[in-house]
């Protein structure tokens, strides 16, 4: 298995060998044996889906702690562009954002560990996008950062007049500086 670590402390992607034939594709997309040392006791808890059509924009989410949330996120089929932001006080990497096109081509993974406020856009017409957590998920537990904040200054890929965002997304605060991840 192939990982590679990011500038993000803890951050990692995954590219999986994916072997296809005239039948179509196999791919393993997840082998806790496989995983970099520094993850080996990673242990999930939860598996999560969500099927979405073209613009629709999810995130920026994260649980608190003691609930926070790792996650392995993948594109099942389709494409997104997946975005993470450094929500950990004292991190070289504080309020900065990573992006990643996911898609059912490459199959890459992204590993988001405790810290990270997390969303994607979904880019194709469809798209299925999946991960696994290591806490359970708390809705007392959750937050969320503003999408579109523009000290975030995050490249959506699409225009804004295609996002299609929940309401509660759309109520979500500015980074400000001051999440209150801990």
């Amino acid at each position: 298995m192939a990982w590679t670590k990011t500038n993000f402390e803890g951050v990692w992607v995954f590219e999986p060998k994916v072997w296809r034939d005239q039948r179509g594709y196999f791919v393993e997309t997840y082998n806790q044996s496989g995983l970099p040392a520094e993850l080996s006791g990673m242990s999930f808890v939860q598996d999560n889906e969500a099927s979405s059509t073209k613009g629709v924009l999810r995130g920026l989410h994260y649980q608190l702690p003691p609930y926070a949330q790792s996650k392995l996120v993948r594109c099942v089929s389709g494409e997104v562009l997946d975005v993470i932001v450094d929500i950990r006080p004292g991190s070289a990497t504080y309020g900065k954002h990573l992006s990643l096109v996911l898609n059912d081509i490459s199959k890459k993974q992204l590993f988001v560990p405790h810290g990270f406020a997390h969303g994607y856009v979904v880019l194709s017409d469809e798209a299925v996008f999946a991960y696994k957590c290591d806490n359970y998920y708390r809705p007392d537990a959750e937050g969320g950062v503003k999408y579109d904040d523009p000290s975030l200054e995050i490249d959506w890929i699409l225009p804004a007049a295609e996002h299609i965002v929940s309401g509660k997304d759309l109520a979500q605060p500015l980074f400000s500086g001051h999440i209150p991840f801990v």
